[in-house]
Parts: C-alpha cells; structure tokens; sequence
C-alpha cells in the first residue's frame, strides 16, 4: 500500500522508493545509486554526500505539494543547484535524445508529415536548450557569486522568475499534435512514444515546480540577506 504523508529522514529509503518509483529520478539526479540496504533516507543522504533536508524538501514537494514555512532555512542552495544542473543533463543528455531516436523509428522521415513531425520535436529540444542554458550560464554562476557573498551587476532572480518560460507547453503540445494527427499502422509503437513523452512532459513540470517553489524564493532570501548585511 502506497504510504500517505510526509517522508522524515528516519523512513528507510527502500520504503520511499518502493511506494513512489518517481523517487528513483530524484535519486540519480542527487547523485545516489541504488543498493542501500536496509539504511534510512538519512544514512544513504550522508553516505553520499547529499545535504538530507534538501533531499527530503524536493522529495515532500514532489510528492505531497508540501512546503513547510521553515524550509527555505534548512536547505542546501549548493545541493539545490546540483540537483537542477543534474535534471539538465538528464533531460537534454539522455530523456529528450531518447524519445528522438523512438520518434524516428516510428514515424520516420519518408513524407512532408513524418518529416514536419521530427522538425517539430528539433525545434522544441533546440527551445529547452536555450532555456536551461541561460540557467547554466547566467542564474547558476550568479547563484554560486551570492553564496561567496558577492553581487554582480543590477541583475536579480526576478528577472529570471518573470522570464521563466514552462519548457513543459510546447512538448503538450506536441503530444496533442500526434494524437489528433498521426495515423499510425503500428498503435503500440506510436503508444509507446507517447508514454514517454507524457511522463517527460510531467517531469519536466515538476522540475519547473522546484525552480519556481524552492529555488526562486530561496534566492530571494539569499539576496536579501547579503542586502541587509551590505
């Protein structure tokens, strides 16, 4: 039976991914692997060098909508970053390439159909790099300078959260296009691309959840603070 409430760092980690199999994405985007025993959320938190309480705030965020008040002050905004230049390097590095490499087997590239489909699907990966590289290029590295107690230039991290686009619309987008649209001879293997694309879709989501729920405002602490002592 799937387990209802909040995880605390003294739940057995194989209970937390047995009840909710999304965790294993977290975890690898944490950096921690699987066999771990028998040992607590905690334990396999320290064992490999991942700060517990931010594990724990992604992880009740993602799964219950739970942010509790004091949060932004017990979270690693180190271990936060790591953890959304990970989940870049999943979805442009492995997620998206993987549903590319299922599209062209599916649809192909033999009509003006199949052919505006695939360009598509290029245009739309071409969108999610440019937005997480802006992230990569400009908001982490101003992220980093704030945690050494430095201010650069006039920017803030409200400018990135009014800029902040959903990279998630126009993949829904995409999807709805296939369903109404494609004609397919082969139902499992269109299906089958589709359920990728609908679980990277609401992946994707989550992971704007966590920028705009926890990063954004603990940027803003972040910043006010080095005001205040400034």
């Amino acid at each position: 039976m799937q387990r209802i409430g909040r995880y605390t760092k003294n739940d057995l980690m194989s209970d937390l991914v047995s009840d909710n199999y999304r965790v294993l994405l977290l975890m690898s985007r944490f950096g921690i692997g699987l066999g771990f025993g028998d040992s607590t959320i905690d334990e396999v938190c320290r064992a490999n060098g991942v700060d517990t309480p931010t594990f724990i705030a992604v992880t009740n965020m993602l799964l219950y909508d739970e942010i509790p008040a004091d949060v932004y002050d017990k979270i690693s905004m180190e271990a936060l970053v790591t953890y959304l230049h990970n989940s870049h390097d999943y979805f442009l590095g492995f997620r998206l390439p993987a549903i590319r490499e299922k599209l062209v087997e599916t649809v192909g590239m033999h009509d003006d159909l199949s052919r505006a489909i695939m360009k598509y699907f290029d245009d739309y990966t071409e969108g999610v790099h440019t937005h997480m590289a802006y992230e990569e290029e400009v908001v982490f590295p101003y992220v980093r300078a704030l945690l050494e107690g430095r201010r650069s230039g006039n920017y803030s991290i409200g400018i990135f959260s009014r800029h902040h686009d959903q990279v998630e619309t126009l993949l829904t987008e995409f999807k709805n296009i296939l369903i109404k649209y494609y004609p397919s001879a082969s139902t499992n293997e269109i299906n089958n691309v589709l359920f990728d694309i609908f679980n990277c879709e609401n992946d994707l989501a989550s992971h704007n959840a966590v920028e705009d729920l926890l990063f954004v405002p603990a940027v803003g602490r972040l910043e006010k603070k080095l005001e205040e002592e400034g």
